[in-house]
């Protein structure tokens, strides 16, 4: 691949001056350089952080492997369980309305 001469530097150069016009060219030229700065800091510290975790992976020892576990009962009972609840009560409390009902009945 040929290398640019200085004709095609002064021709790119004078494209971007009629692109961006000579006041914004400063500016832009200024934003280019600190987003590749930001960019090339980035990519060193996650080649920094990849070698690390590469030597953190090297000098650990192997875990064994967790025992399986037991299966435990759900901490929350089951839709059923408090559907039983639920239905249990209801009756308690139509007994106990049931049993209030003639008492009142009886003294009017």
């Amino acid at each position: 691949m040929p290398s640019l001469g200085p004709m095609e530097w002064i021709l790119i150069l004078l494209v971007l001056v009629l692109l961006f016009g000579a006041k914004k060219l400063p500016d832009t030229a200024k934003a280019l350089g600190q987003s590749l700065r930001l960019f090339k800091k980035e990519t060193t510290k996650l080649h920094e952080e990849d070698e690390v975790r590469a030597a953190q992976s090297a000098t650990a020892t192997p875990q064994p492997a967790p025992a399986p576990q037991q299966s435990l009962p759900p901490v929350t009972p089951s839709v059923e369980d408090r559907l039983r609840v639920l239905e249990e009560e209801n009756a308690r409390l139509r007994n106990a309305q049931a049993a209030a009902a003639p008492k009142d009945q009886g003294s009017v």
